[in-house]
């Protein structure tokens, strides 16, 4: 296969048949590598350490081949395949054995993001041009900025789907027959640096990206933090329109200033202070736009105000930079303030985010389940200081101490769960001693929230609030972060109702003639 043959598959109409490609992993993404590339004409070949019964019965049904198998050796299989192309599944880090074999054999490596790319162009918009990609990333708050991007457009009346990471491959939103005008796509870092390899003349060009923030997260898959943050940086190669970053964060802007765009893209800043010219913001208690109108040196649009988020349980700090960025993004396209305020007046988070699962006996109890990591937690306990916090899990290498020494220090007490306690328990023995721990030694996952439930119990008092927000990832003793809020929230409802009920019979009057 030459450079040139591969250059030029750069259409769904393009000549894809008989090209060798390995697809790397049997994941949702995986298949729907492989379902695309079988559609195209492509010979196929996939390769995974295990294979989902369901998808493994479709291989062949579209015309595509499976070896499972150890891999942690270069399978003979994937060699004799003789690949022109391998395709991996974000799952697969940079060190990982087969990507270190295609690398030093030469052989073009891409990641689902670059295949779509390619062949966005299946179903055209109604005059003919292929749909626009809006990228979105960072360390905490890419689902909810994705759906609330997407919701905004739709209200604003464009065709937009949410895609990625989110939970539906792009490609199967490119091969949808309905089209699309807009993709909003929610990227993580390992699909960032799967496209920091793209070579050829059509690299991906979204007409507005974002990262909302960043902050230690999957080092071990990276290796380094500069390495992660080299990856997010990536979202804003080729942007078009706006690169919307967080004036907050000074490693947003930086990577703004640093990107490859193409000229006249924008960059769009957002936070919660005062805005100048070119940027979203908050003045007095009203979110409002200062980037996409002809006077915006002197003049501001209106868009929602914080009294309004609070209703739909947004106006947590870092919701409300959720918001700003999503804003920002709809704006860019043409969504009016008057869609995105409607769009914001009946958007929903997500279950497992800031998700209030109970009010009893004065105690409120909130199910962050979603922060899975220190950033994340910390956005969690700013917007509920003096908690009762559930933390702990598996923390993929990242330090919780300064997390423990900002933020776990105003928490009235800790409850630590999971299989890193040791490292969670000396945070708060060196940075805040004053606070209580009480720590969940049991594993048994059947176990462990309702332990978690009866030692809140017995710390909350009338008007406290008991946060699960665990800042490390679940796999330790949950299937996902939405296994481990439900089996809290389940906790949570059956001793409120065992309490209820305790009460209840306490107040009944004794039988006749007792």
């Amino acid at each position: 296969m030459t450079d040139a043959r591969l250059d030029a598959l750069n259409s769904w109409h393009a000549d894809w048949k008989g090209l060798r490609v390995v697809v790397l992993g049997l994941s949702m993404t995986g298949f729907s590598v492989a379902d695309t590339l079988a559609e195209l004409g492509a010979d196929v070949l996939v390769v995974s350490e295990s294979a989902d019964e369901e998808y493994a019965r479709l291989l062949p049904v579209i015309g595509a081949q499976l070896w499972t198998g150890p891999l942690d050796s270069v399978p003979e299989a994937l060699v004799a395949h003789r690949p022109d192309l391998v395709v991996a599944s974000p799952g697969f880090p940079p060190h990982h054995p087969v990507i270190s074999w295609t690398r030093a054999e030469g052989v073009p490596l891409w990641g689902d993001l670059e295949l779509a790319w390619r062949v966005r162009d299946k179903v055209p918009r109604p005059d003919g041009s292929p749909h626009e990609w809006i990228l979105v990333t960072g360390t905490n708050g890419k689902t909810t900025t994705t759906r609330l991007t997407a919701t905004m457009l739709q209200t604003a009346g464009y065709r937009v789907a949410p895609v990625g990471n989110i939970g539906v491959p792009v490609l199967d939103a490119v091969r949808d027959p309905a089209g699309f005008d807009v993709l909003v796509v929610e990227v993580s870092s390992h699909q960032l640096w799967y496209l920091s390899l793209q070579t050829g003349p059509a690299p991906v060009s979204p007409w507005a990206s974002v990262c909302l923030n960043l902050a230690d997260d999957h080092l071990q898959w990276h290796g380094s933090f500069a390495a992660y943050r080299d990856a997010k940086a990536v979202v804003y190669s080729h942007t078009r329109m706006a690169c919307v970053y967080n004036k907050a964060d000074d490693a947003t802007r930086l990577m703004v200033e640093e990107a490859d765009v193409v000229d006249g893209a924008r960059a769009i800043g957002f936070d919660l202070g005062m805005p100048g010219p070119s940027d979203l913001g908050v003045v007095e208690g009203v979110l409002v736009d200062r980037a996409f109108l002809d006077d915006r040196r002197n003049s501001a649009l209106e868009l929602t105000t914080l009294e309004e988020l609070a209703r739909q349980q947004l106006a947590a700090p870092h919701m409300v930079a959720n918001v700003l960025a999503a804003a920002a993004l709809a704006r860019s396209v043409g969504a009016e303030p008057a869609a995105i305020r409607e769009a914001l007046a009946r958007f929903r988070l997500d279950p497992h985010r800031i998700e209030i699962v109970a009010t009893a006996a004065g105690v409120t109890w909130v199910d962050d389940s979603k922060a899975t990591n220190p950033h994340a937690a910390a956005s969690s306990l700013a917007a509920y200081p003096g908690a009762i916090w559930i933390v702990g899990g598996q923390l993929k290498g990242v330090d919780v101490s300064d997390l423990v020494a900002t933020r776990g220090i105003r928490a009235k007490a800790a409850v630590v769960i999971g299989a890193d306690r040791t490292e969670v328990l000396a945070a708060f023995a060196r940075h805040a001693p004053a606070v209580p721990v009480f720590e969940v030694v049991d594993t048994e996952t059947e176990d462990v929230m309702a332990q978690v439930v009866e030692l809140a119990m017995k710390i909350a008092h009338d008007g406290d609030v008991v946060l699960l927000a665990p800042a490390a990832a679940s796999f330790d003793q949950f299937t996902s972060y939405a296994d481990r809020g439900t089996r809290f929230a389940d906790a949570v409802r059956t001793r409120i109702e065992r309490d209820a009920g305790g009460r209840h019979d306490e107040d009944q009057a004794p039988p006749a003639g007792a």
